[in-house]
């Protein structure tokens, strides 16, 4: 008797493309859903923020800061590209963090949804984003400003959720199933 080998699992590198498919996914519901936070926040709040950030957004400050590395002149229509850019790898990046948490931290949708989205409001916003000076340190901005972007990333955390079921669902490779390897079918009788 031969004994096959095991297939495997998964593979990492299909976790990592359903991820940033899903974070670019996410990245685009939650710019949609930042239109009717920004509604509703209060004239003197964005009067205030205006006074305490570098920048009309971090993702443009990363810009202007990338350009001034590569000894770029200035240029407005530029960093407007650059900066939408960073945006979205940084939401594309992050995608791959909620399938982690599935397969490997064994957590559920909605578990995993809420960490992933806490995660990169906890460890962007609030640490490496003020950190590199892309934006005012975060005491600095009102309890309201912080608020709105942690709802904004739990957004991002469903968005993701969702986006990545689905296509981990359509590519028959959920993102909650083991990272184990399965033994290979054996056949009828054996």
């Amino acid at each position: 008797m031969s004994k096959k080998k095991s297939v495997p699992g998964h593979a990492v590198w299909a976790d990592i493309a359903v991820g940033l498919l899903a974070g670019w996914v996410a990245t685009q519901v939650t710019n949609l859903a930042q239109r009717p936070l920004r509604r509703a926040t209060p004239e003197h709040i964005d009067r205030h923020e205006a006074k305490v950030r570098p920048g009309a957004s971090s993702s443009l400050v990363a810009a202007r800061k990338l350009a001034e590395i590569l000894d770029v002149a200035p240029s407005q229509g530029r960093d407007a590209r650059w900066g939408k850019a960073i945006h979205l790898a940084v939401g594309m990046g992050w995608g791959p963090v909620y399938g982690l948490l599935r397969r490997y931290g064994g957590l559920r949708p909605v578990g995993a949804a809420l960490a992933s989205g806490s995660a990169m409001s906890l460890i962007l916003d609030e640490a490496l984003v003020p950190a590199l000076g892309l934006s005012a340190p975060c005491h600095h901005y009102p309890t309201f400003t912080r608020v709105r972007g942690f709802i904004a990333h739990l957004v991002y955390g469903a968005a993701v959720a969702m986006a990545a079921e689905g296509l981990g669902h359509a590519l028959g490779r959920p993102p909650g199933s083991p990272a184990r390897s399965r033994p290979a079918d054996r056949g009828p009788g054996r």
